[in-house]
């Protein structure tokens, strides 16, 4: 009978700690995780809501950066981390969608061993050269070179929205392509800055400075009609590729089972962050689309990426999924 008592106060205690533990949170630093190399948009983003988590909760939310295996690495750390708020990561569609539909090595489930918190913004996938050691200016002069030779080109990863973007493409066009897949963005688009390699498929975020300092020529972007900070850089789609269209999105996520008031604040926090006007206006020049979503509707909005990329992997080739 003593143990019986001692048993359910140790679960009465339980019981009454958690939502202390809501309501005390954060008490201490927070880690934000950004899953690619600095410098791309998971990074830029991961900085845009810590700053803004920081002053609205008046506690440090710090970004530490833990790429590699297409940002594999950084998400399982907060798998495996305890949900009690202090760890969370920028993962995006490959995280979310895409790796575990193609990567064997990808056991979780991105909606029951995460707790995805809030949607924070879209960009869309820009083709990229560097016209004066390529001499390529327009998407034709790239496809007609494409279908001639095989060109190479990079991505953040295999299987990242970059790599299926491209390979999507490529069997829209029917043209030839050799994949070189690195660990993010800045790197991959430093070696088309050096010539080593002859286009990139990334996002526009992570291109954008490049291609205002004019560096690099945008060829082709994802989005329906062109974008209203970006009146110079044309669509797949008026170019004649309808079905080229995409975006490369990316939220907040936390380990399974966060106490719900702690995923609710957050939410409309992260909500509150992307409507600032300064946020807003910068968001906009890099080409990211940001949209206010409860927690239920960014998980509805995952669930339906998954219906529309499934079959395309399939089409292109790239699941490596039984």
């Amino acid at each position: 009978m003593k143990q019986i008592r001692t048993t359910l106060a140790a679960v009465a205690a339980l019981t009454l700690a958690t939502p202390a533990m809501a309501d005390d949170w954060p008490s201490r630093p927070v880690r934000v995780i950004s899953t690619f190399a600095a410098g791309g948009t998971a990074d830029i983003l991961a900085r845009v809501v810590a700053e803004h988590l920081s002053t609205a909760f008046k506690q440090q939310f710090y970004v530490e950066v833990r790429a590699g295996a297409g940002g594999q690495i950084g998400v399982k750390s907060v798998i495996d981390a305890p949900p009690d708020g202090y760890n969370f990561a920028i993962a995006n569609i490959s995280h979310l969608v895409l790796h575990p539909l193609t990567r064997p090595e990808v056991t979780y489930n991105p909606l029951t061993d995460l707790s995805n918190i809030a949607f924070v913004g879209g960009s869309p996938v820009v083709f990229s050269v560097n016209s004066e050691k390529s001499g390529i200016k327009t998407l034709k002069q790239f496809v007609d070179r494409s279908k001639a030779e095989k060109l190479t080109y990079s991505s953040s990863g295999l299987g990242s929205m970059g790599h299926l973007v491209a390979e999507n493409f490529a069997n829209i066009a029917g043209i030839k392509t050799e994949h070189i897949p690195y660990k993010g963005a800045s790197q991959a688009l430093n070696d088309l800055v050096g010539g080593h390699i002859v286009w990139s498929s990334q996002t526009l975020t992570s291109t954008a400075h490049l291609m205002r300092g004019n560096t690099l020529q945008g060829l082709a972007v994802t989005t329906e009609e062109r974008l209203p900070d970006w009146p110079n850089l044309p669509t797949f789609k008026e170019q004649g590729y309808p079905k080229a269209t995409a975006s490369i999105w990316f939220g907040l996520s936390g380990p399974a089972k966060l106490p719900p008031e702690i995923v609710r604040k957050v939410n409309e926090e992260i909500n509150k962050g992307m409507r600032k006007p300064e946020v807003a206006a910068r968001m906009r020049e890099d080409g990211v689309v940001t949209k206010a979503m409860t927690p239920q509707e960014y998980r509805a909005f995952i669930e339906e990426e998954t219906k529309i990329w499934g079959p395309i992997i399939k089409q292109v080739g790239l699941s490596e999924k039984k």
